[in-house]
């Protein structure tokens, strides 16, 4: 099977390009590398690829692909800075030309990269796919509006798949500190200390980046009427939990380290999520990793790497500070289009 990865070079697409190369898949990757030179590990240099703006891609691109990984687009922190036109132009209008060139192209399988952020504020509950989302930010009404916008794009040629992915954690050859627990890890690794920047009541599910991956290589060859239209949180059940919790968590695995938290701030976002669909239905998708585990090995590869207390502040592994890096640079326009000088 030949399958097309888009955000190839990001935090999740470095470890799935892996992962499926291991499963014999012919990868092929488009990317247009916003960050490149921001590696935590060795980037596979030796994928074929499509080095453009996911915005550009024609369907005579496509045409000797059977399925197509769609993970391209900016965070919900760089939505949150950018603004809501740019963000939908990149994580909706440009989602919904590639399905429709796919469906031209008659790739068959199109599996799309959306967020349990939909749920907006669950509560206590646990969450299923059959529970309504409520989003509260532009991030995540775009992450469903793509959902239902694919959903009309179906037909018995063209199965689009939503892969609701809880918050991700762990190594990645392009490595992220902005998430959560990558986050608290770094500040306990570099200060031995864990700022919480909220009360931490809030409930995060979490998965870690390699269970993430195989989940995706096990969709592509998921029955067509097991998979079509559905949505799937890619989410571990028993790996819910209050971001206290995990700061505590991270606590634990660093001698002498502390732990504060803002009491009076709060985050309106609150979900748990049942990960039972997806481990049921798709054979191979049942995540392995814990958030122990995961913080001893993000702990042992920033120790092995030298990760420094300037590493884990600048922008090099911060999505947001690094666009606007770029941008203040001139590197990036303000489309988020790469400029002459970028390339000087």
């Amino acid at each position: 099977m030949r399958v097309l990865v888009t955000g190839h070079r990001g935090y999740i697409g470095a470890v799935l390009t892996s992962v499926l190369r291991h499963a014999r898949y012919e990868v092929v990757g488009l990317d247009c590398d916003f960050y490149r030179g921001c590696d935590f590990g060795r980037m596979q240099e030796d994928i074929d690829s499509f080095d453009t703006d996911i915005r550009q891609i024609e369907f005579t691109e496509l045409l000797s692909f059977d399925a197509v990984i769609h993970l391209a687009g900016l965070s919900e922190h760089e939505v949150a800075d950018l603004g809501p036109d740019l963000s939908r132009e990149i994580n909706l209008d440009a989602t919904i030309r590639l399905a429709e060139c796919c469906r031209q192209a008659n790739v068959s399988r199109f599996i799309f990269a959306s967020s349990c952020a939909v749920y907006g504020n669950g509560g206590e509950s646990l969450l299923s796919e059959l529970d309504i989302p409520a989003p509260l930010s532009t991030y995540a009404e775009q992450k469903l509006a793509a959902e239902q916008a694919l959903r009309r794009l179906a037909d018995g040629q063209f199965v689009p798949v939503f892969m609701r992915n809880a918050t991700v954690f762990g190594v990645s050859p392009r490595l992220r500190v902005d998430t959560v627990v990558n986050d608290f890890v770094g500040a306990a690794h570099c200060y031995g200390r864990v700022e919480v920047q909220t009360a931490g009541r809030a409930w995060r599910p979490l998965i870690h980046v390699e269970d993430v991956a195989r989940a995706y290589a096990a969709m592509l060859t998921a029955p067509d009427n097991r998979v079509s239209c559905e949505p799937f949180n890619v989410a571990a059940t028993g790996e819910n939990y209050r971001v206290i919790d995990i700061a505590d968590a991270v606590v634990d695995q660093f001698a002498r380290s502390t732990r504060t938290t803002s009491p009076t701030v709060f985050d309106r976002r609150s979900y748990r999520v049942s990960g039972e669909k997806l481990a049921t239905l798709i054979p191979g998708a049942q995540p392995r990793w814990t958030l122990q585990q995961g913080v001893r090995q993000l702990r042992a590869g920033m120790e092995s790497a030298g990760f420094t207390p300037s590493d884990w502040r600048c922008d090099r592994f911060r999505r947001r500070l690094h666009l606007r890096h770029e941008m203040e640079h001139g590197l990036l326009d303000e489309s988020l289009r790469r400029t002459e000088g970028a390339f000087a």
